[in-house]
């Protein structure tokens, strides 16, 4: 069974450490599962229920949608910003939670992992954002608890696929998640 993934990262700073191991997930991707990097988190309005609706959706929001309900599960990446989760991502999990019932992530495996500067890799705002995932319709899968301390001395000069126990990591996180995909397809 070919399965597709939606990475997104919470982060949209150029060199973000959180993007590069999203790019790690998708040149590690395995045979039969193809990671797509979503781009452009950062021109999607706040969530506002006066735009959402036909004819003045947002087209950054639509698009989002639309690459949330093609895939078959979405594997996050988020730093952490003052303890919890960076607004640009929390917006788009509250974009993809609607219309309430029927959001584009219902009943899809989520993953949440990433990385941060300090000596707890991120634990808070992976957390946060599983909750909220949760909440929005997504079957978050506990099994991942990939939260990475240190990102800059880790990554200063090694990309994440560079680097061994983090490319076995992301790929175990992927084969895990196309599994996943094919439960929920076959339930």
């Amino acid at each position: 069974m070919s399965v597709r993934i939606l990475a997104l990262v919470g982060s949209v700073r150029a060199g973000s450490h959180n993007r590069q191991l999203a790019e790690a997930a998708v040149k590690l991707a395995p045979e039969g599962t193809e990671v797509q990097l979503f781009e452009g988190l950062a021109e999607i309005p706040f969530y506002n229920e006066d735009i959402d609706a036909e004819g003045t959706l947002p087209a950054a929001a639509g698009r989002l949608r639309e690459a949330a309900g093609a895939a078959d599960a979405l594997l996050i990446f988020t730093p952490e910003y003052n303890g919890t989760i960076p607004a640009v991502l929390k917006n788009a999990i509250d974009w993809l939670s609607r219309p309430y019932g029927a959001g584009a992530i219902g009943g899809k495996p989520v993953a949440v992992a990433g990385t941060a500067l300090g000596q707890y890799g991120g634990v808070w705002a992976h957390d946060e954002t599983r909750k909220s995932v949760g909440i929005a319709g997504g079957t978050v899968v506990e099994d991942v608890k990939l939260s990475i301390p240190g990102s800059a001395g880790r990554f200063g000069s090694t990309h994440p696929a560079d680097d061994t126990e983090v490319a076995a990591q992301l790929t175990e996180i992927v084969a895990l998640l196309h599994r996943r995909a094919g439960e929920a397809a076959a339930a």
